[in-house]
Protein backbone atom coordinates (compact mmCIF):
# COMPACT_ATOMS: atom_id res chain seq x y z
CA UNK A 1 0.00 0.00 0.00
CA UNK A 2 1.25 3.68 -1.08
CA UNK A 3 1.92 6.19 1.48
CA UNK A 4 -0.88 8.92 1.37
CA UNK A 5 1.28 12.30 1.29
CA UNK A 6 0.69 14.11 3.91
CA UNK A 7 -0.80 17.96 2.72
CA UNK A 8 0.95 20.93 3.59
CA UNK A 9 -0.55 23.48 5.67
CA UNK A 10 -1.67 26.36 3.40
CA UNK A 11 -0.31 28.70 6.03
CA UNK A 12 2.97 27.31 5.31
CA UNK A 13 3.37 28.60 2.07
CA UNK A 14 4.94 31.70 1.43
CA UNK A 15 3.17 34.50 -0.09
CA UNK A 16 4.98 36.50 -2.65
CA UNK A 17 4.93 40.26 -3.35
CA UNK A 18 3.49 40.91 -6.45
CA UNK A 19 4.93 43.94 -6.88
CA UNK A 20 8.86 42.85 -6.51
CA UNK A 21 11.02 39.85 -6.47
CA UNK A 22 11.77 38.03 -4.53
CA UNK A 23 15.06 37.33 -3.34
CA UNK A 24 15.00 33.36 -4.66
CA UNK A 25 13.25 34.84 -7.82
CA UNK A 26 16.43 36.53 -8.34
CA UNK A 27 18.68 33.99 -8.18
CA UNK A 28 16.88 31.52 -10.33
CA UNK A 29 16.45 34.46 -13.02
CA UNK A 30 20.37 34.92 -12.73
CA UNK A 31 20.52 31.29 -13.17
CA UNK A 32 18.72 30.99 -16.33
CA UNK A 33 20.41 33.69 -18.07
CA UNK A 34 23.91 32.33 -17.17
CA UNK A 35 22.79 28.87 -18.66
CA UNK A 36 21.84 30.23 -21.41
CA UNK A 37 24.52 32.97 -22.27
CA UNK A 38 27.24 31.40 -24.44
CA UNK A 39 30.42 31.13 -22.03
CA UNK A 40 32.20 33.74 -24.45
CA UNK A 41 29.81 35.92 -24.36
CA UNK A 42 29.71 35.55 -20.53
CA UNK A 43 32.89 35.76 -19.83
CA UNK A 44 32.94 39.05 -22.16
CA UNK A 45 30.39 40.15 -20.59
CA UNK A 46 32.27 39.67 -16.85
CA UNK A 47 35.48 41.01 -18.03
CA UNK A 48 33.74 44.41 -18.84
CA UNK A 49 31.30 44.76 -15.76
CA UNK A 50 35.11 44.00 -13.70
CA UNK A 51 36.51 47.01 -15.48
CA UNK A 52 33.42 49.27 -14.89
CA UNK A 53 33.79 48.02 -11.12
CA UNK A 54 37.15 48.97 -11.29
CA UNK A 55 36.94 51.93 -12.63
CA UNK A 56 34.17 53.56 -10.85
CA UNK A 57 35.97 52.69 -7.74
CA UNK A 58 39.30 54.60 -8.92
CA UNK A 59 37.63 57.39 -10.18
CA UNK A 60 35.03 58.24 -8.27
CA UNK A 61 35.50 55.82 -4.98
CA UNK A 62 32.40 54.48 -5.31
CA UNK A 63 30.68 51.13 -5.99
CA UNK A 64 29.75 49.64 -8.73
CA UNK A 65 25.96 48.39 -9.03
CA UNK A 66 24.32 49.77 -6.10
CA UNK A 67 22.44 52.05 -8.85
CA UNK A 68 22.10 53.32 -12.33
CA UNK A 69 25.08 55.44 -14.00
CA UNK A 70 23.63 58.97 -14.60
CA UNK A 71 24.73 60.55 -18.11
CA UNK A 72 27.98 62.45 -16.62
CA UNK A 73 29.61 59.43 -15.30
CA UNK A 74 29.09 57.61 -18.91
CA UNK A 75 30.14 60.58 -20.39
CA UNK A 76 33.24 60.74 -18.52
CA UNK A 77 34.27 57.17 -19.23
CA UNK A 78 33.91 57.97 -23.36
CA UNK A 79 36.32 61.20 -22.47
CA UNK A 80 38.93 58.85 -20.07
CA UNK A 81 39.41 56.40 -22.60
CA UNK A 82 38.84 57.98 -26.26
CA UNK A 83 41.75 60.23 -27.28
CA UNK A 84 40.65 63.33 -28.96
CA UNK A 85 42.83 65.55 -30.76
CA UNK A 86 43.84 68.32 -28.60
CA UNK A 87 46.96 71.80 -29.13
CA UNK A 88 49.49 69.10 -27.27
CA UNK A 89 48.75 66.40 -29.63
CA UNK A 90 46.31 63.43 -28.82
CA UNK A 91 44.83 62.94 -25.55
CA UNK A 92 42.32 61.35 -23.33
CA UNK A 93 41.24 62.02 -19.42
CA UNK A 94 42.06 59.10 -17.69
CA UNK A 95 44.91 59.78 -14.78
CA UNK A 96 47.85 58.46 -14.96
CA UNK A 97 47.83 57.32 -12.06
CA UNK A 98 44.71 55.50 -12.14
CA UNK A 99 45.61 54.62 -15.34
CA UNK A 100 48.87 52.81 -14.38
CA UNK A 101 46.70 51.39 -10.81
CA UNK A 102 44.26 49.77 -14.07
CA UNK A 103 46.94 47.77 -14.70
CA UNK A 104 48.47 46.77 -12.00
CA UNK A 105 45.23 45.33 -10.93
CA UNK A 106 44.69 43.14 -14.36
CA UNK A 107 41.47 45.14 -15.31
CA UNK A 108 43.41 46.86 -17.99
CA UNK A 109 45.84 45.48 -20.38
CA UNK A 110 47.92 48.47 -20.65
CA UNK A 111 48.61 51.95 -20.66
CA UNK A 112 47.13 54.59 -22.66
CA UNK A 113 43.48 55.47 -24.71
CA UNK A 114 41.42 52.65 -25.70
CA UNK A 115 39.97 51.29 -28.94
CA UNK A 116 36.59 52.87 -30.23
CA UNK A 117 35.20 49.15 -30.45
CA UNK A 118 36.37 48.51 -27.23
CA UNK A 119 34.62 51.32 -25.01
CA UNK A 120 31.93 50.56 -27.66
CA UNK A 121 31.80 47.47 -26.45
CA UNK A 122 31.72 48.02 -22.72
CA UNK A 123 29.01 50.86 -23.23
CA UNK A 124 26.73 47.94 -24.58
CA UNK A 125 27.77 45.50 -21.77
CA UNK A 126 26.34 48.69 -19.18
CA UNK A 127 22.93 49.38 -21.58
CA UNK A 128 22.29 45.53 -21.02
CA UNK A 129 22.98 45.09 -17.67
CA UNK A 130 21.01 48.36 -16.98
CA UNK A 131 18.26 46.78 -18.61
CA UNK A 132 18.49 43.94 -17.25
CA UNK A 133 17.60 45.30 -13.46
CA UNK A 134 14.58 47.47 -15.11
CA UNK A 135 17.09 50.34 -14.75
CA UNK A 136 16.96 53.38 -17.68
CA UNK A 137 20.36 53.22 -19.69
CA UNK A 138 22.54 56.67 -19.79
CA UNK A 139 24.06 55.25 -23.11
CA UNK A 140 20.52 56.10 -24.23
CA UNK A 141 21.23 59.71 -23.77
CA UNK A 142 21.06 61.46 -26.67
CA UNK A 143 24.53 63.22 -25.36
CA UNK A 144 25.85 60.27 -25.06
CA UNK A 145 24.79 58.82 -28.13
CA UNK A 146 25.99 61.99 -29.72
CA UNK A 147 29.75 62.20 -27.75
CA UNK A 148 30.01 58.69 -29.20
CA UNK A 149 29.06 59.46 -32.73
CA UNK A 150 31.38 62.54 -32.69
CA UNK A 151 34.30 60.10 -31.44
CA UNK A 152 33.88 58.08 -34.20
CA UNK A 153 34.04 60.35 -36.90
CA UNK A 154 37.33 62.19 -35.37
CA UNK A 155 38.67 58.71 -35.13
CA UNK A 156 37.66 58.17 -38.87
CA UNK A 157 38.98 61.40 -40.06
CA UNK A 158 42.34 60.48 -38.24
CA UNK A 159 42.47 57.62 -40.67
CA UNK A 160 42.15 55.17 -37.66
CA UNK A 161 40.45 52.16 -39.09
CA UNK A 162 38.80 48.64 -38.08
CA UNK A 163 40.98 46.18 -38.60
CA UNK A 164 39.56 42.63 -39.83
CA UNK A 165 40.55 39.60 -39.56
CA UNK A 166 42.22 38.38 -43.18
CA UNK A 167 39.34 36.59 -45.21
CA UNK A 168 40.63 33.03 -46.28
CA UNK A 169 39.03 33.30 -49.73
CA UNK A 170 39.95 29.77 -51.88
CA UNK A 171 43.83 30.43 -52.64
CA UNK A 172 44.88 30.93 -48.85
CA UNK A 173 42.81 27.80 -48.10
CA UNK A 174 44.27 25.96 -50.26
CA UNK A 175 47.68 26.75 -48.90
CA UNK A 176 46.61 26.47 -45.07
CA UNK A 177 45.57 22.33 -46.92
CA UNK A 178 48.43 21.82 -48.12
CA UNK A 179 50.89 22.57 -44.61
CA UNK A 180 48.47 19.31 -43.19
CA UNK A 181 50.78 16.27 -43.95
CA UNK A 182 51.98 15.79 -40.27
CA UNK A 183 50.32 12.60 -39.80
CA UNK A 184 46.95 12.62 -37.14
CA UNK A 185 47.21 16.41 -36.69
CA UNK A 186 47.44 16.84 -40.31
CA UNK A 187 44.28 15.07 -40.52
CA UNK A 188 42.50 16.57 -37.91
CA UNK A 189 43.66 20.01 -39.03
CA UNK A 190 42.56 19.39 -43.06
CA UNK A 191 39.24 18.01 -42.23
CA UNK A 192 38.19 21.31 -39.14
CA UNK A 193 39.38 23.78 -42.33
CA UNK A 194 37.31 22.09 -44.32
CA UNK A 195 34.32 21.56 -42.47
CA UNK A 196 34.58 25.27 -41.31
CA UNK A 197 34.74 26.98 -44.46
CA UNK A 198 32.92 24.34 -46.74
CA UNK A 199 30.51 23.93 -44.06
CA UNK A 200 29.55 27.76 -44.60
CA UNK A 201 32.27 29.31 -42.24
CA UNK A 202 31.18 27.85 -38.95
CA UNK A 203 31.93 30.34 -35.91
CA UNK A 204 35.01 28.47 -33.73
CA UNK A 205 32.56 27.34 -30.47
CA UNK A 206 30.01 25.69 -33.67
CA UNK A 207 33.29 23.62 -34.53
CA UNK A 208 34.37 23.24 -30.88
CA UNK A 209 31.20 21.56 -30.37
CA UNK A 210 30.75 19.13 -32.87
CA UNK A 211 30.07 15.43 -32.16
CA UNK A 212 30.59 12.33 -34.48
CA UNK A 213 26.90 11.77 -34.46
CA UNK A 214 26.51 15.00 -35.81
CA UNK A 215 27.23 13.85 -39.38
CA UNK A 216 25.08 12.08 -41.53
CA UNK A 217 25.59 10.69 -45.53
CA UNK A 218 23.32 10.52 -47.97
CA UNK A 219 25.57 9.15 -50.50
CA UNK A 220 28.46 9.21 -51.97
CA UNK A 221 28.81 12.29 -52.86
CA UNK A 222 26.55 13.93 -49.99
CA UNK A 223 27.16 14.12 -46.26
CA UNK A 224 24.89 16.99 -43.75
CA UNK A 225 25.88 17.87 -39.99
CA UNK A 226 23.48 19.23 -37.83
CA UNK A 227 23.80 22.59 -35.99
CA UNK A 228 22.34 22.53 -32.34
CA UNK A 229 22.26 26.02 -30.05
CA UNK A 230 24.29 28.62 -31.90
CA UNK A 231 24.73 32.47 -31.50
CA UNK A 232 22.67 33.42 -33.26
CA UNK A 233 20.01 30.58 -32.96
CA UNK A 234 18.97 28.97 -29.11
CA UNK A 235 15.91 27.61 -30.30
CA UNK A 236 16.81 23.83 -29.86
CA UNK A 237 16.35 22.91 -33.43
CA UNK A 238 18.53 21.07 -35.20
CA UNK A 239 19.25 22.94 -38.76
CA UNK A 240 21.36 20.05 -41.16
CA UNK A 241 23.52 22.33 -43.45
CA UNK A 242 24.94 20.20 -46.76
CA UNK A 243 28.81 18.64 -47.17
CA UNK A 244 30.25 18.69 -50.61
CA UNK A 245 33.63 17.82 -52.24
CA UNK A 246 36.58 17.64 -50.55
CA UNK A 247 35.69 17.83 -47.11
CA UNK A 248 34.03 14.16 -47.51
CA UNK A 249 37.15 12.79 -48.00
CA UNK A 250 38.73 14.48 -45.45
CA UNK A 251 36.34 13.65 -42.54
CA UNK A 252 36.12 10.40 -43.64
CA UNK A 253 39.67 9.61 -43.39
CA UNK A 254 40.16 11.56 -40.03
CA UNK A 255 37.21 9.77 -38.36
CA UNK A 256 38.66 6.50 -39.94
CA UNK A 257 42.40 6.94 -38.70
CA UNK A 258 41.14 8.58 -35.24
CA UNK A 259 38.41 5.40 -35.15
CA UNK A 260 35.99 7.66 -34.07
CA UNK A 261 32.25 6.83 -34.08
CA UNK A 262 30.99 8.84 -31.31
CA UNK A 263 31.68 11.75 -28.82
CA UNK A 264 33.55 15.03 -30.06
CA UNK A 265 34.60 15.07 -33.41
CA UNK A 266 37.66 17.03 -33.52
CA UNK A 267 40.04 15.97 -30.45
CA UNK A 268 42.94 17.22 -28.72
CA UNK A 269 46.28 15.33 -29.24
CA UNK A 270 48.24 13.41 -26.86
CA UNK A 271 51.87 13.32 -26.49
CA UNK A 272 52.94 10.25 -28.48
CA UNK A 273 50.28 10.87 -31.73
CA UNK A 274 47.45 9.32 -29.42
CA UNK A 275 43.72 11.03 -29.73
CA UNK A 276 42.57 12.20 -26.93
CA UNK A 277 38.81 11.91 -25.47
CA UNK A 278 38.19 15.40 -25.11
CA UNK A 279 37.02 18.05 -27.63
CA UNK A 280 39.30 20.85 -28.68
CA UNK A 281 38.00 24.51 -27.75
CA UNK A 282 37.17 27.42 -29.28
CA UNK A 283 40.75 29.14 -28.40
CA UNK A 284 41.94 26.15 -30.10
CA UNK A 285 40.34 26.54 -33.32
CA UNK A 286 42.18 29.94 -33.63
CA UNK A 287 45.43 28.58 -32.72
CA UNK A 288 44.85 25.90 -35.47
CA UNK A 289 44.27 28.30 -38.22
CA UNK A 290 46.63 30.24 -37.47
CA UNK A 291 49.44 28.13 -37.03
CA UNK A 292 48.97 27.03 -40.31
CA UNK A 293 48.58 29.91 -41.90
CA UNK A 294 52.03 30.54 -40.88
CA UNK A 295 53.17 27.13 -42.19
CA UNK A 296 51.66 28.55 -45.67
CA UNK A 297 54.08 31.51 -45.00
CA UNK A 298 50.87 33.52 -45.27
CA UNK A 299 50.66 37.07 -44.74
CA UNK A 300 48.04 39.05 -42.74
CA UNK A 301 45.69 38.58 -39.29
CA UNK A 302 44.62 35.45 -39.81
CA UNK A 303 41.93 33.67 -36.77
CA UNK A 304 39.00 31.50 -37.15
CA UNK A 305 36.68 33.84 -38.51
CA UNK A 306 38.91 34.08 -41.21
CA UNK A 307 37.37 30.92 -41.97
CA UNK A 308 33.91 32.62 -41.86
CA UNK A 309 34.91 35.84 -43.77
CA UNK A 310 36.61 33.87 -46.31
CA UNK A 311 33.70 31.65 -47.00
CA UNK A 312 31.26 34.80 -47.36
CA UNK A 313 33.70 36.69 -49.45
CA UNK A 314 34.35 33.48 -52.20
CA UNK A 315 31.13 33.22 -52.09
CA UNK A 316 30.36 36.88 -53.95
CA UNK A 317 33.34 36.05 -55.58
CA UNK A 318 31.65 33.17 -57.67
CA UNK A 319 28.37 34.68 -57.91
CA UNK A 320 26.26 32.51 -55.22
CA UNK A 321 23.35 34.62 -54.42
CA UNK A 322 23.03 36.49 -50.86
CA UNK A 323 19.98 34.56 -49.48
CA UNK A 324 21.99 30.94 -50.21
CA UNK A 325 25.22 31.99 -48.30
CA UNK A 326 23.30 33.56 -45.19
CA UNK A 327 21.04 30.28 -45.42
CA UNK A 328 24.45 28.45 -44.71
CA UNK A 329 26.10 31.16 -42.45
CA UNK A 330 22.86 31.95 -40.41
CA UNK A 331 24.02 35.32 -40.44
CA UNK A 332 20.92 37.50 -39.18
CA UNK A 333 22.12 40.59 -40.09
CA UNK A 334 22.58 41.89 -43.79
CA UNK A 335 24.51 44.84 -43.04
CA UNK A 336 27.01 42.38 -41.11
CA UNK A 337 27.73 39.98 -43.42
CA UNK A 338 27.44 42.13 -46.78
CA UNK A 339 30.42 44.08 -46.65
CA UNK A 340 32.52 40.67 -47.23
CA UNK A 341 29.89 39.84 -49.64
CA UNK A 342 30.80 42.46 -51.60
CA UNK A 343 34.36 42.49 -51.59
CA UNK A 344 34.03 39.26 -52.85
CA UNK A 345 31.53 40.13 -55.60
CA UNK A 346 34.38 43.12 -56.69
CA UNK A 347 37.07 40.88 -56.88
CA UNK A 348 35.27 39.17 -60.07
CA UNK A 349 33.24 42.54 -61.35
CA UNK A 350 34.22 43.40 -64.97
CA UNK A 351 33.89 46.98 -63.49
CA UNK A 352 37.37 46.47 -62.04
CA UNK A 353 39.02 45.56 -65.68
CA UNK A 354 36.88 47.94 -67.93
CA UNK A 355 40.31 48.92 -69.92
CA UNK A 356 41.50 45.37 -70.42
CA UNK A 357 38.33 44.26 -71.41
CA UNK A 358 37.90 46.93 -74.35
CA UNK A 359 37.42 46.07 -77.57
CA UNK A 360 40.92 47.47 -78.31
CA UNK A 361 42.13 45.80 -75.41
CA UNK A 362 44.76 43.77 -77.16
CA UNK A 363 46.13 46.80 -79.58
CA UNK A 364 46.61 48.23 -76.16
CA UNK A 365 48.38 45.83 -74.40
CA UNK A 366 51.93 46.96 -75.39
CA UNK A 367 52.84 50.16 -74.52
CA UNK A 368 54.89 52.21 -77.20
CA UNK A 369 58.06 52.95 -76.71
CA UNK A 370 59.51 56.12 -74.28
CA UNK A 371 61.65 57.08 -76.76
CA UNK A 372 61.87 56.49 -80.93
Amino acid sequence: MKDTPVPCPVDAIPTLDPHGFSNASRRAVAEFVAEGTPTNTARSYASALRYWAAWMQGRYALPFGNQPLPVPVVVQFILDHLPRRTKLGLQHELPPALDAALVADGAKGGIGALSYNTVAHRLAVLARWHKSRGWPAATDDARVATLLSKARSAQVRRGVTVSKKTAAVREPLEAMLATCTDGLCGLRDRALLLLTWSGGGRRRSEVASFQVEDLRRLDDMTWVYALGTTKTDDSGTRREKPLRGPVISALQVWLTEAKLTEGPLFRRLQRGGHIGKRGITGDEVARIVKRRAALAGLSGDWAAHSLRSGFVTEAGRQGVPLGEVMAMTEHRSVATVIGYFQAGSLLSSRSATLLGTSPNAEAQQTPPPLLD
